[in-house]
């Protein structure tokens, strides 16, 4: 009988019922409780998935608890990690680790004072379209990755968020917001960044919301909101990244890799499916056939479902703190290039995570 890990969340804003839902599907998670510091919005959560609800204290120091999920907003992400560490709890944070590096090195240390496990989102380079894509890179398909672009370009969130002022304050912005998305996938592809370059702009000094309660309503934009970087990998691959609220409509794929041997279309790092297609040298695209599982729905527990399994088998998890603190360090690096006009070398490298076997069965993780 599978070994159960007790799960608790804190924080159960939108996010949460992605995660709750998907839980079922892996019989490593034993959902315990979840908590909010508004009570009744984890009593609305606990009664639909037959859960219970918990003040943040109690769930903390709850036994039955090993790892707190936490899914606070980005600000409170390491200030609860801490609080998770502390109470004896490995901690399990949805993306970003932290807003900045400095505040990030705080729960690197206390981690490796305790012992305890962290892990981060994204977990979407274990979908079934991105492990793919993985195979195929691993096997030679391309050759050897050279270059390549990826582009996360929209409007800006205030078109259909309620509250979407937190997006354009520090720590909010296009790269901070999406770019995990995109920087974790060309990792797990290609492996880690050894330096960056990165330029930034905004084109609005002010947005409107344009649905809910405050429709209609002007903020101030205090952030660059259409940001560039160049990304040179330790494998001497070079890769564009253009993250931007600015931007109404493109023809761009969302990743590309050019190789030595032909060319690869990677589909959307937000999500768990997507074709991935390739090229031979400059021949037609040729969509690949999906070899993975989880490439058909949304897993978005997958990480934390990685590392509860992890934890029984005393293996390291994919979704690590390493890759998480890496993906941080590169998007800091082009804020800070775009700031200096100079080139950031990274100092925090992370191995790529091993690729997920595409014989296990459904609902299992090794």
């Amino acid at each position: 009988m599978t070994k159960k890990i007790g799960i608790g969340v804190i924080g159960c804003g939108n996010i949460s019922d992605a995660y709750l839902k998907a839980a079922p599907q892996f019989g490593v998670l034993n959902m315990v409780a979840c908590a909010d510091i508004n009570l009744s919005v984890a009593e609305e959560k606990a009664a639909t998935y037959g859960i219970e609800a918990l003040s943040v204290e109690a769930l903390l120091a709850d036994d039955r608890i090993d790892i707190v999920l936490n899914l606070t907003t980005p600000q409170f992400h390491v200030e609860v990690g801490k609080k998770a560490l502390n109470a004896g709890k490995h901690v399990y944070s949805e993306k970003p680790l932290a807003v900045t590096m400095k505040e990030a090195m705080e729960l690197v240390d206390l981690a490796r004072e305790t012992g305890l496990r962290v892990g981060c989102a994204p977990d979407t380079f274990f979908g079934g379209s991105h492990q793919t894509a993985r195979k195929l890179l691993d096997a030679g398909e391309i050759g050897a990755i050279n270059a390549g672009s990826a582009y996360m370009m929209v409007p800006g969130h205030e078109s259909w968020h309620p509250n979407p002022d937190f997006y354009y304050k520090a720590g909010g912005g296009p790269l901070l917001d999406m770019g995990p998305y995109y920087i974790t996938a060309l990792i797990n592809m290609i492996g880690p960044v050894s330096s960056v370059l990165g330029a930034a702009t905004r084109s609005y000094e002010k947005r409107e919301i344009g649905s809910g309660e405050r429709e209609g309503e002007s903020f101030d934009v205090e952030i660059d909101t259409h940001i560039s970087g160049i990304m040179t990998f330790v494998s001497g691959a070079q890769v564009t990244i253009t993250t931007s609220f600015d931007v109404h409509k493109h023809e761009h794929n969302h990743i590309e890799l050019y190789g030595t041997k032909g060319s690869m279309v990677v589909p959307d790092p937000n999500c768990f499916d997507g074709d991935v297609k390739i090229s031979e040298g400059s021949g037609d695209w040729v969509t690949a056939e999906q070899t993975h599982k989880y490439g058909d729905g949304n897993y978005r527990i997958l990480g934390l479902a990685d590392m509860a399994q992890a934890i029984v088998d005393d293996r390291p998890h994919r979704a690590s703190l390493e890759l998480s603190l890496h993906v941080l360090e590169v998007m800091e690096g082009i804020l800070t290039a775009a700031d200096t006009k100079a080139i950031v070398e990274m100092k925090h490298l992370c191995k790529r995570p091993e690729a997920l076997p595409d014989s296990l069965p459904f609902g299992q993780l090794g």
